[in-house]
């Protein structure tokens, strides 16, 4: 890969030969502005609004355009008077935890190269040192006629540089967030729970932009003097009326595109589901109990029936001798008395 950098990195007193390589490329189709009736090509002259001519590049030079429309001219000698330690170093200030860089700063990427074999050495112990301690260095340099703020990480066993928006070049999100109150229900966090974990993770090697597919085959197409194939017209998209249903519609669908079961999916969203299909659940776990415990009881009761049916098979013996033996009891029992009767008589005559 062609360099498009050489300088160092300036790390305390030690001193890193490196070169700068893209770590990008742009796979976007590009197109020319051409003259519709002929296809000629649109081309753009430099011309000077003064003299009205095109002029070359060797005759234009930069100047600043003050308020008033006013052009204060800055020559290649005024520039190269600047106090810019950074022209031809990567200045590393501090060393910060990764997490302390807002990705809202991140900007293009370079991979860093050591220049040779003497810079291998330090190359490897500010890499190293990197990895050890888990944070990235905080660095400035300066970059095509301006002075940058970068961060360098480690990637593998290679320092990339980020290149970084300076902080008073991000925007504050002021006006950006809805301004209305809105409550957000517990159900609906668990189903967009449930759509985040169905579509997971991604292998981003595995995407890729199908914009520009579809647009090389359509310039294929013509090319070859056939007619492009036609696209399906993408979905339009509508005002959410229901985002329950939309969130389970969601959720479903994606789970069927990954081979699982959407409905089974939807209604165990760990371990919790819709309130409807909650209850759902519980009154069918409720039935299921019920059904169990009447089998129980009709089990026990038959075999009750069954044992009372044994028992008043053998009860009319029991029942017959307690007769029998009532019967005689109450035929002595006169007779006991007759006698308590004569002897009292017998006494009383005495």
């Amino acid at each position: 890969m062609r360099s498009i950098w050489n300088g160092a990195i300036s790390f305390g007193l030690v001193s890193i030969p490196i070169k700068l390589v893209n770590a990008t490329e742009s796979h976007a189709v590009s197109f020319r502005q051409v003259h519709s009736e002929d296809n000629g090509r649109i081309r753009y002259r430099k011309v000077c609004e003064l003299e009205d001519r095109e002029v070359t590049q060797s005759e234009i030079g930069k100047a600043y355009e003050g308020a008033d429309g006013e052009m204060i001219p800055i020559t290649e000698d005024d520039l190269s008077h600047l106090p810019l330690p950074t022209a031809r170093t990567i200045e590393i200030v501090a060393f910060v935890p990764a997490e302390r860089i807002d990705p809202l700063q991140m900007d293009a990427a370079y991979y860093i190269a050591a220049a040779g074999a003497p810079a291998a050495k330090p190359y490897t112990l500010l890499r190293e040192a990197l990895k050890r301690s888990h944070k990235v260095a905080i660095a400035k340099f300066a970059l095509r006629g301006r002075e940058r703020l970068g961060m360098l990480r480690v990637v593998g066993d290679v320092i990339v540089l980020h290149g970084l928006l300076w902080p008073d070049e991000v925007r504050a999100p002021e006006g950006v967030a809805p301004d209305v109150d809105v409550t957000v229900r517990d159900q609906e966090l668990d189903l967009a729970d449930a759509l985040m974990d169905t579509l997971g993770e991604v292998d981003l090697a595995d995407l890729h932009d199908e914009y520009r597919e579809a647009l090389e085959e359509v310039i294929a197409a013509k090319a070859a003097g056939e007619t492009p194939p036609e696209t399906p017209a993408p979905a339009e998209g509508g005002k959410v009326l229901d985002l329950m249903a939309a969130l389970e519609k969601s959720v479903r669908d994606a789970r069927e595109s990954r081979g699982g079961e959407g409905e089974a999916e939807v209604r165990n969203l760990h371990g919790r589901g819709t309130p409807k299909e909650t209850g759902a659940k519980k009154s069918t776990a409720t039935t299921g109990k019920a059904a169990a415990a009447a089998k129980k009881t009709a089990s026990a009761r038959k075999s009750t029936s069954k044992a009372g049916e044994s028992k008043q098979g053998k009860q009319p013996a029991k029942s017959t001798s307690k007769a029998a033996a009532k019967k005689s009891t109450a035929k002595k029992a006169p007779a006991k008395k007759q006698t308590a009767k004569k002897a009292a008589s017998g006494k009383r005559s005495a």
